[in-house]
C-alpha cells in the first residue's frame, strides 16, 4: 500500500513536531526542579533549535544550513537583549507587560538585523558587543528565591503546542523564505517564552527573571555553537557541523556549571 506524498509529508512533519516537543518539555521540567542556575543552563542547550536544524538538514543542502546558521548568529544577540528586557521589566511589571514588550522588541530588532548581510566576523562582533553591555546589566537579576512550583494540567500541553507550532513553521516555510528567515525562525526563543508564560504567574517575576538572567550566559555558548555549525556545514558538511555546534554548546554550559560550583565552594 503506497502513501501519497502529501500524507507522507504530514506524517513526517507530525513526527518531527512530536520529537522536538518532547525535548523542550523535558528540558523545561528539569529547569523548574533544578533551580535558576542549573535550570538556566539546561534551558540554553539547543533543545528546540538542535532538532529543528537536524530536520532542516534532511531537507536542505549544507550551503543552506551554513547560511541559515550565519543568519541566526546576530539573532542570538537579539535574544540576549530580549532576555535582559524581560528580566528588568519582570521586577515590577505583570507577565503580560514584561513578555509583550520584550517580544515586540525582539521582533523589531530581528527585522533590522535580517536586512544586513552579515559576515561571520560581523555576527561574532555584534554578539560580543551585546554581551559586553547586557551581561553586566543582568547580573543584578540573577539571584532570587525559587518558591515551590505546583504544576497545572495545561503546562505540558501548552509547551508541546508552542514548540510544535515553531517546528511546523520552520519546516513549512524554509523552502519558501530562504535560509536567512529560516535562521531567525529556527532560534525563536521558544524555551524562554514558555518559561516566562508559565512560571511568571506562578512563582513571580523576580524568580522567573533569575532563570532568564542566568540563561543569558548560556546564550554566549549558543552563539559560538552557531558559528561552529556555520563553519562545519560550510567546509565539511551538515552532519559534522551539527555535531560541532552541539559539542560547543554542551562544553560551554558544562564550563559554566563547573565555574558556578567552584564559586559556591569558595
Amino acid at each position: 500500500m503506497s502513501i501519497s506524498p502529501d500524507l507522507a509529508f504530514i506524517l513526517t512533519l507530525l513526527l518531527r513536531m512530536a520529537v522536538t516537543a518532547a525535548f523542550v518539555v523535558t528540558a523545561s521540567i528539569v529547569t523548574e526542579r533544578a533551580g535558576p542556575v542549573i535550570g538556566a543552563l539546561v534551558a540554553t542547550l539547543p533543545v528546540s533549535t538542535g532538532p529543528a536544524y537536524i530536520f532542516l538538514a534532511l531537507d536542505h543542502d549544507s550551503a543552506f544550513i551554513a547560511e541559515s546558521a550565519l543568519a541566526a548568529l546576530p539573532v542570538n544577540a537579539v535574544t540576549i537583549v530580549f532576555g535582559l528586557t524581560y528580566a528588568a521589566l519582570a521586577q515590577r511589571q505583570r507577565m503580560i507587560v514584561s513578555f509583550a514588550v520584550a517580544m515586540l522588541l525582539w521582533l523589531a530588532l530581528v527585522i533590522v538585523v535580517n536586512r544586513i548581510a552579515w559576515s561571520l566576523a560581523g555576527g561574532l562582533a555584534v554578539n560580543a558587543l551585546v554581551c559586553a553591555v547586557c551581561l553586566p546589566l543582568a547580573q543584578r537579576y540573577r539571584k532570587a528565591v525559587m518558591p515551590p512550583i505546583r504544576r497545572r494540567w495545561y503546562d505540558i500541553p501548552l509547551r508541546a503546542l508552542l514548540v510544535a507550532i515553531l517546528v511546523a513553521t520552520v519546516i513549512g516555510l524554509s523552502g519558501r523564505v530562504g535560509p536567512v528567515v529560516t535562521g531567525a525562525l529556527a532560534i525563536f526563543p521558544i524555551v524562554f517564552s514558555s518559561l516566562m508564560l508559565i512560571l511568571h504567574p506562578r512563582i513571580g517575576g523576580r524568580a522567573t527573571a533569575a532563570v532568564v538572567a542566568n540563561a543569558l550566559w548560556g546564550l554566549v555558548g549558543f552563539g559560538l555553537g552557531l558559528a561552529a555549525l556555520h563553519l562545519g556545514a560550510l567546509h565539511v558538511g551538515s552532519a559534522v557541523g551539527l555535531i560541532l555546534g552541539l559539542a560547543v554548546c554542551v562544553c560551554w554550559n558544562l564550563g559554566l556549571w563547573a565555574f558556578s560550583r567552584w564559586g559556591a565552594v569558595r
